[in-house]
C-alpha cells in the first residue's frame, strides 16, 4: 500500500520578476515501510519535494495523499496534527535544543502530543535512546557529544513518537564516511526493526547503497526510479 503519492504535483516560487519552477508535475509514490532515496545535484527539487511530503510546504498544484488523506485541502490545523502523529524528521544540522539535555531532546515531541502520562514518555525516550546506543549521555547537552553522536539523538528523537514515516534531508552531510556508514547501517537497522518508512535526500553516491529504491530528480523533474540494486 502506498502511504505516500504525489500526482502531478508543482511547486514555484516567486523571484522578484521571475518564477523559478522547483518541481515540474511529478509523479512519485512510496510504499509502506520502504527505504527509499531521493538523489539530485543541489537544487534539483529533492528539498522541496520533501517539505510538501512533510507538510512544511504546499504544492503549487497537483495531489498529494499522506498516509491514505489528501493533504492538499486540509486546514492549517489538521496538517499540524497530521505531521505531528504521522512524520517525523532528522535534519542535517541536528535542530536540537542546546540547553536541554539528550534525554529531555528526545522527551521533546512526545511533551507535543499531551496524550502520554510522564512516566510513558520517559519510558519511551529511554527506549530509543538505547536503540541509538547512546544510553551512557542522557544527561549531556548537544555540545558533549560529537557530530555523529548528535544525529544519533536526532534519528531517536524522531522516532520517539513513532511515526509511520521519516523524512532526512542529508543526514550525513556534516558527518565523516565512517560515521556517515555507521548513521545509515543504524537507520536501515530501525527500519527493519520498527517497519517505519524512511526516505532521505542526497546527493553522495555513496549513501545509495543503503537504499532500497532510488528516486532521481533534475531540475523538478523526476528522471528515474526504481530498485537501487
Amino acid at each position: 500500500m502506498a502511504i505516500i503519492e504525489m500526482k502531478q504535483v508543482t511547486k514555484d516560487y516567486p523571484l522578484g520578476d521571475t518564477t523559478v519552477h522547483a518541481l515540474r508535475g511529478v509523479d512519485f509514490s512510496v510504499e509502506e515501510g520502504e527505504f527509499l532515496s531521493i538523489v539530485g545535484p543541489s537544487g534539483s527539487g529533492k528539498t522541496t519535494m520533501l517539505n510538501i511530503i512533510g507538510l512544511i510546504d504546499h504544492a503549487t498544484a497537483g495531489s498529494v495523499r499522506v498516509s491514505g488523506k489528501e493533504v492538499t485541502t486540509m486546514t492549517d490545523s489538521e496538517l499540524t496534527d497530521l505531521r505531528l502523529y504521522t512524520i517525523g524528521f532528522i535534519f542535517q544540522t541536528f535542530n536540537l535544543i542546546p540547553v536541554l539535555n539528550i534525554l529531555e531532546n528526545v522527551e521533546f515531541p512526545l511533551l507535543l502530543m499531551k496524550s502520554l502520562s510522564k512516566a510513558e514518555v520517559r519510558k519511551r525516550a529511554e527506549y530509543f535512546i538505547e536503540e541509538v546506543g547512546l544510553t551512557p549521555y542522557l544527561t549531556h547537552k548537544p555540545a558533549e557529544l560529537s557530530g555523529g553522536q548528535r544525529q544519533r539523538v536526532a534519528i531517536a528523537r524522531a522516532l520517539v513518537t513513532k511515526p509511520k514515516i521519516i523524512l532526512a534531508d542529508e543526514p550525513t552531510a556534516n558527518l565523516d564516511t565512517v560515521t556517515s556508514n555507521e548513521i545509515l547501517a543504524l537507520m536501515q537497522e530501525l527500519n527493519k526493526i520498527e517497519k517505519t518508512t524512511f526516505i532521505f535526500s542526497t546527493h553522495d553516491p555513496e549513501v545509495l547503497q543503503y537504499a532500497q529504491k532510488v528516486v532521481k530528480i533534475r531540475d523538478g523533474v523526476i528522471t528515474e526510479s526504481g530498485a537501487a540494486h
